[in-house]
């Protein structure tokens, strides 16, 4: 992944033993092809270990789909363009949207400090609400400590012995919070930038005291219901994934070697507005789609969205709010997220015009490469448009 913006912080993406790549399938509606690349490297992701993969690109030609590899190791079943499954901090871009929405309705601003709507929460062992704004809870400049890379939750959580003891535990926001606040910050708010899974439990928490409603509902009431996402839902503490669907697999350590687990239920309580939704890849498409073509937002807020923060020893990839901006090797820009939960591996990238999208799933943790599938999607198609026009679609792209 081109940003480590996984949940799952021990969990370490390294590459297996190759396994035998059956065949990808492709669906297509209206589609012109082109997507030989992508192809490609959705097979070498299976090559490198990954059970199964993916994946649904929307342009103006239409839809396109690719799957390979399994989706049930012990019976053969092969992976469905269908296939709904965690999307783990693809959360964060959703949760921000409300926020958003929220400020364009006057009911906060991002220069609020956390203080204001969550009196007294955020203390401790440096920690202080009233020095954090809303707006470095989105774009990770507010120095919060990471809860997932406490030793005792990492412990608990992502190893193979403490998850299948705490797979079902049910986790509340602030019970998380409370973790992260054992811990110094991480720097002080806004002088520097580190990924930090608290930040968006807190803005999940904020979205509560603003609206009087869990982040959940004003997620289905701003954003799914309108869209008509159908097959995107936010679980709560529902342990099952919705069918159809894929098995997701782990090694539940910082290892590709060794037995592979089978962690497609858990609690998903413990990712909570950083990260515990559910999807499928035509519904990111969609949701992507319409975010970055100013369907969701009024311009004002979409300019906040994506306007963006370096990320040391990264210098492709700028942080916005709940958005990442990725130049890939073409030259091409696009925005999107990556998340990861246990046995899921996810990307979605869209243009800047929200006219072409890709959204993909790996459903194991260990290897993969999506930055190899997305570059495969977005660089072919560039190679193909007359120079002009890939040098007018790199300029919007950048959007800064």
């Amino acid at each position: 992944m081109r940003v480590r913006t996984a949940l799952v912080g021990t969990t370490a993406l390294l590459l297996s033993a190759a396994l035998a790549a059956p065949a990808v399938a492709a669906t297509g509606t209206r589609s012109t092809g082109g997507h030989a690349d992508t192809r490609k490297a959705i097979e070498a992701a299976v090559a490198a270990g990954v059970p199964g993969v993916t994946a649904t690109a929307r342009d103006t030609h239409g839809t396109w789909s690719a799957t390979a590899g399994v989706g049930d190791t012990r019976t053969g079943a092969p992976r469905s363009a269908a296939d709904r499954y965690r999307v783990g901090s693809i959360t964060k871009t959703f949760v921000s949207t409300v926020l958003l929405q929220l400020e364009a309705e006057g009911r906060l601003s991002l220069d609020d400090k956390v203080d204001q709507w969550l009196p007294g929460a955020v203390r401790g062992h440096g920690h202080d609400g009233r020095r954090i704004t809303v707006r470095q809870l989105l774009n990770h400049t507010s120095g919060i400590y990471d809860y997932t890379a406490d030793a005792g939750f990492a412990r608990d959580h992502f190893a193979k012995d403490g998850f299948f003891e705490h797979r079902y535990d049910t986790l509340a926001p602030r019970d998380l919070l409370a973790i992260a606040l054992r811990h110094r910050p991480d720097f002080a708010p806004g002088t520097s930038w580190n990924y930090s899974n608290t930040n968006y439990v807190v803005a999940g928490m904020v979205i509560e005291k603003v609206t009087g409603h869990p982040y959940a509902t004003e997620i289905r009431r701003r954003v799914l219901d309108p869209l008509h996402l159908t097959a995107t839902s936010v679980p709560g503490t529902e342990v099952t994934v919705p069918r159809p669907s894929s098995r997701a697999y782990s090694k539940l350590a910082e290892t590709a070697e060794g037995p592979t687990y089978d962690v497609t239920a858990l609690n998903p309580s413990m990712a909570s507005s950083a990260g515990e939704m559910i999807s499928d890849s035509a519904d990111l498409d969609r949701f992507y789609s319409a975010l970055l073509g100013g369907k969701l937002l009024p311009p004002r807020q979409l300019k906040e969205m994506k306007t963006t923060v370096k990320i040391d020893g990264v210098p492709n990839v700028r942080y916005g709010l709940g958005l990442m901006d990725t130049k890939l090797t073409c030259g091409v820009h696009v925005w999107g997220h990556d998340g990861g939960i246990h046995g899921s591996t996810s990307s979605a990238a869209t243009t800047a015009d929200g006219r072409h999208s890709l959204a993909l799933n790996f459903n194991g943790d260990w290897t993969g490469d999506t930055e190899a599938v997305i570059e495969g999607e977005f660089c072919q198609q560039a190679a193909r448009l007359p120079e002009p026009l890939q040098g007018h679609d790199t300029r919007l792209s950048a959007g800064r």
